[in-house]
């Protein structure tokens, strides 16, 4: 197959990735996971968080057959720095670098132990696809979600019900900041050297780089033919070949063709490997350690919309402040926090559909940007299970709409000195009226007295944890009744 059609496959494929995957995140309704929800599945780390060892495994072939494909074609990060870098629009801009062999080993090895050692925090930062998700959760996602609420603004005036508005709020104030700065960081690295950030601080470029020094069709140069004019290397966005002496380094080299595509000698070729390697692509012992601990970890892996501002527009209602809770609330469907924690790649797909809004990134330190349940602007419809239909890593299984009717997540507690009951002196009984599971009971605080208020009492043996209480509570700025989480989910 001639090389001209090689590219135009990729470039094709390669636009199918990057526009399918950004609508992923961008499509707040969840239509699109129907159809698309694969593409996210097929991701290098949610594959092995998930331990979909079939999708490991050919990678891994893939990898191995035809170089870096993956980086160039599947991964929506590598895709979105070559997108970034055609801003800069000065020809033969590139020149080759030297592997910072240190930065991307050490990285790796920052990756693998944060892995074994059940650091989600780590692992979602380190991440390129959830790294990719957080940019356009965080960035991009207000930006679309405006012109959709125009949309609505337009189509309601013309009594058309076409869209419906969406609330725009910030869901973590550190997640935004560490996606501004990655994304800074790609766009200077990207225009300034192309693919800098995946052949320096990519672990996933860096794993998927060692096994392509062994894959069996490369770029490779006839010294015969080349005239070392460095008209490949200066239009490598790689940054793989050093023409000087006309050798290319394949744990860099993604396979775009570009180089090929520019010599005018006819010197460089994508063929099948024959010979043994030569001294430069010689792995030192160093390499081959990092390639079997990256070995081991493939081989583990496989064994609402907000309340109203104000009371029929006289009142103000203050906002609801987060309870502290002493366990965090995940989602159904994770079955424990250590799953969860252990497996989430902090994407952010989950938080991007959640209708009820009751997802967001946690906070805490060794749970940072991974998500976490709370009920400020809604709480867990039963009848919802779209993060579960979109989780990609195994961190939320697949649940059925009456599996997670009777899963507790956690279970209500009552706060007294917070109660309008107590507070305030008048009857209420917000929290029995709208538990969906019939777990909260009104009695009398007095039950001789004819004139007696009734306080709520929770049955924790029936309550789920959905947060229907803890949302619909009127008490502010914290509600008198919250859900404290599990450590393990179970059956009700």
């Amino acid at each position: 197959m001639k090389i001209n059609r090689l590219r135009q496959i990729r470039r094709i494929t390669a636009t199918f990735f990057i526009v399918a995957m950004t609508l992923l995140f961008l499509d707040f309704t969840g239509t699109l996971h129907g159809w698309m929800g694969w593409m996210a599945k097929i991701q290098f780390l949610p594959a092995v968080m998930a331990i979909n060892t079939g999708i490991i495994i050919s990678l891994i072939v893939i990898t191995l057959l035809f170089g870096r494909v993956y980086c160039s074609v599947i991964c929506p990060l590598g895709i979105f720095q070559d997108i970034i870098s055609r801003i800069n629009k000065k020809k033969n801009r590139f020149k080759y670098s030297k592997s910072i062999l240190w930065l991307r080993y050490t990285t790796l090895a920052m990756l693998l132990i944060a892995f074994f050692a059940g650091m989600g925090s780590i692992v979602a930062l380190l991440d390129p696809y959830s790294a990719f998700g957080r940019i356009i959760s965080n960035i991009f996602a207000p930006i679309y979600q405006c012109g959709n609420n125009l949309l609505a603004y337009l189509a309601e005036r013309a009594d058309s019900y076409a869209f419906y508005e969406k609330e725009i709020w910030m869901k973590s104030l550190g997640t935004f900041a560490i996606a501004s700065v990655t994304l800074i960081v790609l766009i200077v690295l990207a225009i300034k050297g192309g693919r800098a950030y995946c052949n320096t601080i990519c672990p996933v470029g860096t794993l998927l780089g060692t096994l392509s020094r062994y894959s069996i069709y490369k770029i490779r140069i006839d010294e015969s033919r080349c005239n070392g004019c460095g008209l490949c290397a200066r239009n490598c966005k790689a940054a793989c070949i050093n023409s000087k002496n006309h050798s290319i380094d394949y744990s860099e080299c993604v396979a775009c063709f570009n180089c090929i595509d520019k010599c005018n000698k006819g010197a460089l070729r994508y063929e099948r490997s024959v010979k043994k390697e030569i001294a430069h692509e010689r792995v030192d012992s160093s390499r081959r350690t990092m390639l079997t601990f990256a070995g081991s970890m493939i081989a583990a892996s496989a064994v609402k919309a907000q309340e109203s501002k104000m009371d029929g527009g006289l009142a103000f209602i203050e906002d609801k402040k987060i309870p502290k809770r002493n366990t965090a609330i995940v989602p159904p469907g994770a079955y424990s926090i250590r799953n969860f924690t252990r497996r989430c790649t902090g994407c952010q797909l989950c938080v991007s559909v959640c209708p009820n809004q009751v997802l967001r990134p946690s906070t805490g330190l060794s749970t940072f940007l991974q998500p976490e349940v709370s009920y400020e602007r809604g709480y867990c419809r039963p009848e919802c299970t779209k993060c579960s239909e979109v989780c990609p890593a195994g961190a939320i299984l697949p649940i059925s709409q009456a599996d997670k009717s009777s899963t507790q997540i956690g279970h209500a507690v009552w706060i007294e000195k917070n109660c309008v009951i107590i507070t305030d002196d008048v009857s209420c009984g917000n929290c029995a009226r709208h538990c969906p599971t019939g777990a909260i009971t009104m009695i009398e605080v007095n039950p001789d007295s004819l004139e007696s208020k009734t306080i709520p009492i929770v049955n924790t043996e029936r309550c789920i944890g959905c947060g229907a209480c803890e949302n619909l509570c009127p008490s502010r700025p914290f509600s008198a009744i919250y859900v404290e989480g599990h450590n393990m989910h179970k059956t009700v």
